[in-house]
């Protein structure tokens, strides 16, 4: 086929993204968009949930599962603290309804085409454009430029590195459980790790769906059986919500690292999404930082400008990232109080704007005031002494014994 003007390695929530992004109706300049995606196997995702906030009214609203006008955030003890984060919706989109949808925008781009192979690796070639290898060293595809959206190999060296790592059920209860206007981010009611911090999530469908996640922030992730018993004891033990039936599950791993992880890694090779920094190290949000990515990188291209591929996040939100995850890691600062005295305090609209390192300095240094101040301020001094070192690749969780 004739070398296409982009090449977008992986079919996730980056990879699909830009390409929704690419492929928009209008644009000053036409674009030939191949897009790669892994065959049916274990290198292609299994389905999975994606979440974010927004005003109502995004691109993708067509598609959502849920969305929430209220968050809801429980101490150790149980006690609520429920924000209005209005104008924000706290959303909620599976990713079979987000390819459905991106799907009907590319089959009708007439520059779009979708291959499936499996990708070894991606280069610059001399002649200023790059290239796709497959299995054996064989060069699959060229093109101008090539945006690799699969997950890194290797985290870069950094000074704290903690691992995001649940399992969720969608839930079917016998009787109404939940209030479907409200969300519950993070319910401190659970068993707390050594290092790092857990909580129960809760996303309800109606009164009687849900899903209902037990997470961590911790070093390594649990074993399968591990995951189960917790979610059991959250469940019966602090839910109560009697009889109930599993109906699907999800389980996954994203990396909160300090280490640098660049856009740009050749003269025409670039990585989006979680491989390109787009995954928030304190809190594992990546969707929204993805679709900022794939808009500017798609004006630029749509509109025959130089490109410029952004930086999620910026030099400042990363320092306090750092901090932060230095701080739990070091057990300085407990994770369910710290998080649970933000939401307590700090409206909800200005809070989820620093979650998604939009807000200003002076707001910025405003919430610290509601953080632990001294071993905050203790770790701040402390970091720049502390040796980058590579983490151990991440790896799924381990199954039971059958």
């Amino acid at each position: 086929m004739p070398d296409p003007d982009v090449v977008i390695v992986g079919a996730g929530a980056a990879g699909l993204s830009l390409a929704y992004h690419l492929c928009a109706p209008g644009g000053a300049v036409p674009l030939s968009v191949l897009l790669v995606d892994a065959p049916l196997g274990p290198l292609r995702p299994p389905p999975r949930t994606w979440c974010y906030w927004e005003p109502p009214g995004g691109p993708y609203d067509s598609a959502l599962a849920a969305s929430w006008p209220r968050l809801r955030v429980r101490a150790a003890d149980g006690a609520p603290t429920v924000t209005d984060p209005s104008p924000f919706r706290y959303k909620m989109l599976r990713s079979d309804a987000f390819e459905a949808l991106v799907g009907r925008r590319l089959s009708d781009a007439p520059g779009f085409r979708r291959i499936e192979a499996t990708v070894t690796a991606v280069r610059d070639t001399p002649d200023g454009g790059a290239e796709v290898l497959t299995e054996g060293g064989r060069v699959l595809v060229r093109g101008r430029r090539v945006f690799d959206s699969r997950p890194p190999r290797r985290l870069p060296p950094a000074r704290t590195t903690l691992l995001q790592h649940f399992m969720g059920w969608f839930v079917r209860t016998e009787r109404p459980a939940f209030d479907p206007a409200t969300a519950d981010l993070m319910d401190f009611r659970t068993s707390q790790p050594p290092r790092g911090l857990s909580f129960g999530y809760v996303l309800p469908l109606d009164p009687h769906t849900a899903l209902v996640e037990y997470t961590e922030f911790s070093p390594a992730p649990l074993t399968a059986d591990a995951y189960r018993r917790a979610l059991h004891h959250y469940t019966q033990e602090v839910l109560k919500l009697g009889e109930f039936h599993v109906t699907a599950q999800e389980r996954g791993i994203i990396p909160m690292t300090g280490g640098h992880l660049p856009c740009r890694v050749g003269r025409s090779v670039y990585r989006i999404g979680t491989a390109g920094g787009a995954t928030r190290p304190s809190t594992g949000y990546t969707f929204a930082a993805v679709q900022r990515q794939g808009r500017a990188v798609a004006d630029d291209l749509r509109a025959g400008h130089g490109l410029r591929v952004p930086v999620p996040y910026g030099a400042w939100p990363r320092a306090m990232d750092a901090v932060l995850l230095r701080a739990l890691d070091s057990g300085r600062v407990a994770g369910a109080d710290f998080f649970t005295r933000l939401f307590r305090e700090v409206p909800g609209e200005r809070l989820l704007r620093f979650l998604d390192g939009r807000s200003r300095l002076h707001e910025d240094l405003l919430i610290g005031l509601h953080t632990p101040v001294v071993p905050m301020l203790r770790t701040v001094l402390e970091l720049p002494f502390r040796p980058r070192t590579e983490p151990p690749p991440p790896t799924a969780p381990e199954e039971s014994t059958p």
